[in-house]
């Protein structure tokens, strides 16, 4: 199943024309091809395991980020989701609908407001989406325990740093939102104690 296609519309002040062409050497600092395809090839395998289940489902990796993120917040709107995962409305409805039709999530009419739609796993749903998180958390674990302890947060830092300098606070702040309402629920924690 294809990936996400991202929507431009919410990426204010990025540029969506294409970058001039510049010859090669002409003050620019030394590509990082390495990293590059290091990157490429660690993403492929994080994601490897949740694919495989996923295609038993013949769900994709739109219906994980849903199942990831609504497990993360429950009760969000769909109008937060869309913002989260920068997708169209035509290909988050389409994610949707496979996922409640076959029980995996719940979608309510909000208390205030009947036109919103909250988001809510299943406890089919919520296995699923632990299912994955466990399975991911083991490589993470198993990579940072290969290089060395103290490089969680290291990681952490250089991972925040990838992300957009307009988009590093409000992802922060959307983490940290889902650690408080998992220690509230007695779920697991994403950052260690201490």
């Amino acid at each position: 199943m294809a990936d996400i296609n991202v929507s431009m519309t919410h990426r204010a002040g990025k540029a969506e024309t294409a970058p001039s062409p510049r010859p090669a050497g002409a003050g620019e600092v030394e590509p990082m091809l390495d990293l590059i395809e290091l990157f490429f090839f660690a993403y492929r395998n994080f994601v490897s395991d949740p694919d495989e289940i996923l295609g038993g489902f013949g769900f994709g990796r739109a219906h994980h980020r849903v199942l990831h993120f609504v497990n993360r917040h429950p009760g969000m709107r769909v109008t937060d989701l869309l913002d989260i995962l920068r997708i169209t409305k035509q290909s988050l409805g389409r994610v949707l609908r496979e996922l409640v039709d076959q029980g995996f999530i719940d979608s309510r009419a909000g208390a205030s407001d009947r036109r919103q739609r909250l988001l809510y796993l299943t406890p089919k749903g919520e296995a699923l989406a632990q299912e994955f998180v466990a399975i991911q958390s083991r490589r993470i674990r198993r990579a940072l325990e290969e290089t060395g302890g103290e490089s969680r947060e290291n990681v952490r830092r250089f991972l925040v740093a990838m992300i957009d300098p307009e988009d590093r606070s409000p992802t922060e702040k959307l983490i940290a939102r889902a650690d408080q309402v998992a220690e509230t629920r007695g779920t697991a924690r994403t950052r260690p104690a201490g």
